[in-house]
């Protein structure tokens, strides 16, 4: 039997699964040898008064273990001989549009001007330690894109594009934790995100997908008015359809874009500025505690909103418990993150 309840409990009383049965046992009156497993399907913070709660909904098993796993797989088929489409860049939009044209039938051709997710972290090292930047491997550029070593976070206050379930459960097939599915702010993490992003390169490649890296597209090929694929800067030309996934800080190819009169439209743009505050100071306000956050709390979090002359002013980038790192992307332009 499975049952569905809504808990509102004590931090320490969410801290485990243990310590969930516990409390299932003794308020639903139901044996605790007979609950055999707990999923956690929502979690939640409610830090509105001076008792902390965590609200979470659960999945209970009693006499019975789960038999599915806690995400949807995709099905990725073999598209060897399948017509390709050129993707430029491996950030994220890169590497889930190759998944997405395999589900579709299609065979991705990947091509990355930065390194493999692995190989990025000497370069970004050597930012650092001896302040040298390769304009071509470092924060900005290379598998994985710009948040594969600079946070890890997946959020978004848009609702226009449809819900993000399905990306969040692509990444837990691909090694992530399943907690992403549970949180309202789901964090990866720099720590297990280049695991995830090897998983997801090689899955392009057991399809029957191609990645390049140091792999730079230097120009659209344009015939009868049509992109017809890419020249690159290894001398190596890739046909068919093109879908530039390359991210904001390859101007190069804006530039290129325009001086061969493609059109672009331009976007709105946010202006954004960096609020440092001490972490404990930011759990003692947010947990009303003076002593922080203690033992089964996570870093606490915060936000700003604000209407300005009919314009709004809002925090757009949290990172709870985090620390600033440099990110140039070339060797005159710094950057930062929290």
């Amino acid at each position: 039997m499975i049952n569905e309840y809504q808990l509102r409990i004590l931090p320490e009383q969410a801290a485990s699964e243990q310590s969930i049965k516990q409390y299932v046992s003794r308020e639903k009156g139901i044996d605790i040898r007979t609950i055999q497993a707990v999923r956690i399907l929502k979690r939640s913070i409610d830090a509105r008064q001076r008792t902390i709660y965590v609200n979470l909904k659960v999945l209970v098993f009693i006499n019975e273990m789960p038999e599915d796993d806690e995400f949807v797989h995709t099905e990725y088929p073999n598209v060897e001989g399948k017509p390709q489409v050129i993707v430029v860049g491996a950030g994220p939009g890169g590497l889930f549009a190759a998944l997405r044209l395999i589900e579709l039938g299609l065979r991705p051709v990947v091509v990355e001007r930065g390194k493999n997710v692995r190989d990025r972290k000497a370069d970004l090292a050597r930012i650092s330690r001896e302040h040298k930047v390769d304009t071509e491997s470092n924060y900005s550029f290379g598998e994985g894109g710009a948040g594969a070593y600079s946070d890890g976070k997946l959020y978004t206050r848009s609702k226009k594009r449809g819900s993000v379930d399905k990306i969040l459960n692509v990444f837990c097939q691909h090694g992530a934790s399943t907690s992403i599915l549970i949180d309202a702010h789901p964090h990866i993490g720099t720590d297990k995100l280049p695991r995830v992003i090897e998983n997801m390169r090689n899955t392009i490649l057991e399809c029957g997908g191609e990645v390049h890296f140091q792999t730079r597209m230097d120009a659209l090929l344009i015939e009868n008015n049509k992109v017809a694929g890419i020249e690159t800067n290894t001398g190596k030309t890739f046909r068919g359809p093109v879908i530039l996934a390359t991210g904001h800080s390859a101007r190069d190819v804006y530039r290129w874009l325009y001086a061969n009169g493609v059109p672009v439209e331009a976007k709105g743009l946010a202006v954004g500025v960096r609020l440092e505050h001490p972490s404990m100071l930011i759990d003692q306000i947010q947990y009303h505690n003076k002593n922080g956050r203690g033992k089964y709390l996570p870093a606490a979090e915060y936000s700003f909103v604000q209407q300005v002359e009919g314009r709004g002013v809002y925090s757009f980038c949290m990172c709870p418990g985090g620390f600033v790192v440099p990110e140039p992307a070339d060797r005159i332009s710094w950057l930062s993150t929290e």
